[in-house]
């Protein structure tokens, strides 16, 4: 067993191999305070049969006992994964899988399992270094090692690896990932901060993690394996320039001529067609994968010789412009707020939805349960690429970017005082060519402002290429799926006119990218952003003052907080007869907050009326118009306020002789009462023949004035 121990923040970070999970070519335990994480890797020893991709499959798993809780659910047990950790596999994934060497298609896993959790210190960015740690001492072929951290800011200061608490206060969270060259991943959060503190923060990032790439290089030194075999898969020799002479001419009249997708797409099957029949002959060993494989790295170099050359791209567009934009509110009538935001071949449906707190998300968490008041969910069908595949749940990607979008809005939401709904978005992609994600932001800002909600200030968002070989440097704005898919980042960012939401950056380059670079990417953005805002707010300049008719009010009101227990009374019968009576749906909080949601404003008056009822206190002196509920020989209880009654004693009933209660009053009529005493338990004395009197009423200090069965009347 070894132990490594580098300081962090304001903590120590602990590595430590040679303990646990022996039989895996490498395992590391990362601790941080009393949160640990282990990760497990294993590669096998030969490539995947008939792979043209790198299999690396990435899980993160957070334990229940890591927190001390035991799962809930009919089995106990930890069950599929659950939205962080999904996304926590893909913050692993995306710094480590550039980092392997071309032609290796070894199936490599991943396994990070936190086993154990302080409640204080996040688990995500450890497993992130245990991953790439264990892959230094794994004799995987790695070219590594990664380093990651959180950067937070609170009053001011930036600080490194923010507790919990310290992030529930910060203005940024961003996670950060950087190899010995600069970094290579970033996934941010923000409330409006301008581009340069965004890089400030980045700086602080990439100058606070040598010491971990020091010591991961030492870890790989001290106890690394031996390089386990590998078969890097090479096309044949010589098929490159075969390909090259058949296709490289013709790519570049496609790159120069085709200025559509379809267009595009449909020349450029043809031409791999066309040398698929040339090269894989029958008797021929070249195989049709192969001269499909070789094609796709044609199509690369030209596409990428194309854009630093002509200082244009394939679809024409300067390398600063932005596709045509269309924005369109309200196209869902029965909807709570609904937008279609077009950018380009890329087409996002966004609709709002509005509920109550009954609809919020609890969200089972080993740092503690939490509640979600609002959730941005991402759909792909396959139709907005036109292709055919079965309809699943949500993947990892849509589960991402959704995640994305949402972090990008949740910075101008309103909080549950000033607005207390939860609040359901969906993008729906109806036509995708690139920065779908994005688009998803753009027609969810609008949707929520078509749905009324107050948002602080409209959000858009773009995505940023790069193609970069050796000095030559190009900065793309809104890139297309092939500058994605060929180029060397992705780069999102969104934000509103005064500062960045989140950020999202993903590089193929392993080389990774300077700060002068991204500096440059976020100053292109925000250029983009601010000009498609401006499209946007043509559309809908802000939240419409009224919400849909179709859409639950809610009327938050304050009472007493020891008149809740009379609210919902015993086993909740008051607070289902008010449901009941009124139509409105009522929610009690412990403070005295009750909120009463109803899309018929009719039905929120009757329980605003029936809870004002119930909590208000009966008023000696004052006449109430009592519905009669009981009758006694003595006399009649009387329903003076919801869930209040009061008894008028039968020498109250009528200035004259009364020889039967029900000679004067039946069960359910209504008669004006006056309320002539409260005594020291808080019975009710009425009078029916005082109400409409002057006379001065009776107030008990001691309660022997109350009328009841055994007492007589002086």
């Amino acid at each position: 067993m070894k132990t490594f121990e580098v300081s962090l923040g304001s903590k120590s970070l602990v590595f430590e191999t040679g303990r646990m999970a022996k039989q895996a070519d490498g395992s590391v335990t990362v601790r941080y305070g009393d949160t640990l994480v282990l990760v497990a890797v294993c590669g096998s020893r030969q490539p995947k049969e008939n792979a043209d991709f790198f299999p690396l499959t990435v899980d993160y798993q957070e334990k229940s006992y890591a927190g001390g809780k035991i799962p809930g659910g009919y089995f106990k047990r930890e069950g599929r994964a659950t939205e962080k950790e999904t996304l926590v596999s893909r913050l692993i994934d995306r710094p480590i899988r550039p980092l392997f060497p071309e032609g290796f298609y070894h199936e490599v896993q991943v396994i990070a399992s936190v086993l154990s959790s302080d409640r204080e210190n996040n688990s995500d960015v450890l497993a992130i270094n245990a991953a790439s740690a264990a892959l230094m001492i794994s004799g995987i072929p790695y070219l590594g090692p990664i380093a990651a951290a959180r950067v937070g800011e609170v009053d001011g200061r930036l600080i490194l690896n923010p507790t919990f608490q310290e992030c529930a206060k910060s203005v940024l969270d961003i996670v950060v990932a950087t190899t010995e060259r600069g970094i290579i991943m970033i996934e941010a959060g923000a409330d409006r901060v301008s581009e340069e503190r965004i890089v400030e923060a980045l700086e602080f990032a990439t100058e606070s993690l040598k010491p971990v790439l020091r010591l991961q290089r030492q870890m790989a030194e001290t106890c690394g394996k031996p390089q386990i075999p590998v078969v890097l898969v090479t096309l044949p020799e010589g098929l490159i320039e075969k390909v090259r002479g058949i296709s490289a001419k013709e790519i570049d009249r496609i790159n120069r001529q085709e200025k559509t997708k379809e267009g595009r797409d449909e020349a450029l099957q043809a031409l791999a067609a066309k040398a698929v029949e040339t090269l894989a002959v029958e008797g021929s060993e070249i195989t049709e994968s192969q001269v499909e494989q070789a094609f796709h790295e044609i199509e690369k170099e030209e596409v990428r010789r194309f854009i630093l050359n002509e200082k244009i791209r394939t679809d024409g567009r300067k390398y600063d412009e932005i596709r045509q934009v269309t924005c369109e509110v309200g196209v869902l009538p029965r909807t709570h707020g609904s937008a279609l935001f077009t950018r380009g071949q890329t087409q996002s449906l966004g609709v709002a939805t509005l509920g109550t707190t009954r609809d919020e998300q609890l969200i089972d968490a080993i740092e503690g349960n939490f509640y979600k008041t609002f959730m941005l969910h991402y759909n792909f069908p396959p139709f907005s690429v036109g292709e055919i595949k079965p309809m699943r749940g949500p993947g990892r990607r849509e589960i991402g970017h959704g995640a994305l979008a949402e972090r990008g809005l949740r910075a101008v939401m309103p909080s549950k005082e000033e607005f207390p709904y939860t609040i359901r978005l969906v993008s729906d992609i109806l036509e995708s060519n690139g920065s779908s994600s994005m688009a998803s932001v753009c027609s969810g800002t609008l949707a929520l402002m078509d749905a009324g909600v107050p948002i602080k200030s409209p959000v858009s968002g773009i995505a940023m290429g790069l193609v970069k070989e050796k000095d030559k440097v190009a900065v793309l704005s809104d890139i297309a799926g092939v500058e994605d898919h060929l180029g060397d980042m992705d780069f999102k960012v969104t934000g509103t006119e005064t500062g960045v939401t989140a950020l999202q950056l993903d590089l193929k380059l392993k080389e990774s990218i300077d700060v002068a670079t991204l500096r440059k990417a976020l100053e292109q953005a925000r250029q983009g952003r601010l000009f498609i805002l401006k499209k946007m707010t043509a559309a809908l300049s802000a939240p419409r003052k009224e919400l849909s008719a179709y859409a639950p009010r809610i009327t938050t009101i304050k009472v007493d907080p020891d008149k809740i227990r009379e609210i919902i009374g015993p086993g909740g019968k008051m607070i289902r007869k008010i449901t009941a009576d009124s139509g409105a749906s009522i929610e009690v909080e412990d403070d005295g907050t009750v909120r009463i949601a109803s899309s018929d404003g009719e039905s929120t008056k009757k329980a605003i009326e029936f809870i004002q009822g119930i909590t208000e206190d009966a008023e000696v002196g004052r006449v109430y118009n009592a519905t009669v509920k009981r009758i006694m020989n003595f006399g009649a209880f009387c329903e003076i306020l919801p869930g209040k009654e009061g008894l008028v004693h039968i020498s109250e009933l009528s200035d004259g002789y009364v020889e039967s209660v029900e000679s004067v009053v039946k069960v359910g009529d209504k008669i004006p009462v006056k309320v002539i005493e409260i005594d020291t338990q808080g019975r009710i004395n009425l009078s029916k023949k005082q109400s409409a009197s002057n006379a001065p009423p009776v107030v008990s200090k001691r309660g022997e004035n109350h009328k009841g069965p055994h007492q007589k009347k002086s």
